[in-house]
C-alpha cells in the first residue's frame, strides 16, 4: 500500500452476499474491493455513484452487491 493510499482515510468497501452464485469457489469466492478517499464528502459522492441503479440493467434488474462505507 502506498503512503497516498495510506493517508487516505474514507473508504468504500464492496463484497458480495452471502448467497450470490458467484461467491462460489471455482468463481469470484469470498471478492471484494475497497476504494480509498481523502475527504468523507468524496467518498459520499462515490458511495451515491455506486448504489444507484445502473441505465443498462434490465428495469426490475437489482444489482448484487453490498457496497458500505468504511473508515480507518
Amino acid at each position: 500500500m502506498t503512503d497516498e493510499t495510506q493517508s487516505k482515510r474514507f473508504g468504500i468497501r464492496v463484497t458480495l452476499p452471502a448467497d450470490d452464485p458467484m461467491r462460489a469457489p471455482h468463481l469470484l469466492g469470498d471478492w471484494k474491493s475497497e476504494r480509498w478517499y481523502a475527504t468523507q464528502e468524496e467518498r459520499d459522492r462515490a458511495y451515491d455513484d455506486a448504489t444507484k441503479q445502473l441505465g443498462y440493467y434490465r428495469r426490475g434488474d437489482v444489482v448484487s452487491q453490498i457496497v458500505e462505507k468504511i473508515d480507518r
